[in-house]
């Protein structure tokens, strides 16, 4: 087995590992449980971006504390997906580049 076969295999995962975490990305709810106090009371807004423009729903004076847990988990999973896409980009980046190479590996 040469490098170049592992390098190929490891794009190959990369690129599969990719799409999986872009696809549970896509299944997390999308944006977060914000409180607002206006003159004295509490109001919940689900706030999200929609086509680049901030958006806030409103949810009402009182929310669940599983909807607030539900959100709370879903905002932390984002983040570590998006961080996770992110580190494999710059190594899909790096093997494509690594085996685009002149010399024979």
């Amino acid at each position: 087995m040469t490098i170049k076969s592992v390098l190929k295999e490891e794009l190959a995962n990369s690129l599969r590992m990719q799409k999986l975490y872009e696809k549970e990305l896509s299944k997390l709810p999308q944006g977060s449980i914000s409180k607002r106090n206006i003159k004295g009371n509490e109001y919940y807004y689900l706030v999200y971006r929609e086509n680049g423009k901030f958006k806030a729903v409103y949810k009402g004076k009182s929310v669940s504390d599983s909807v607030l847990k539900k959100y709370a988990q879903a905002k932390e999973l984002r983040s570590k997906h998006r961080k996770a896409i992110s580190q494999l980009k710059k190594q899909i980046r790096y093997l494509k580049g690594t085996l685009r190479g002149k010399e024979e590996i």
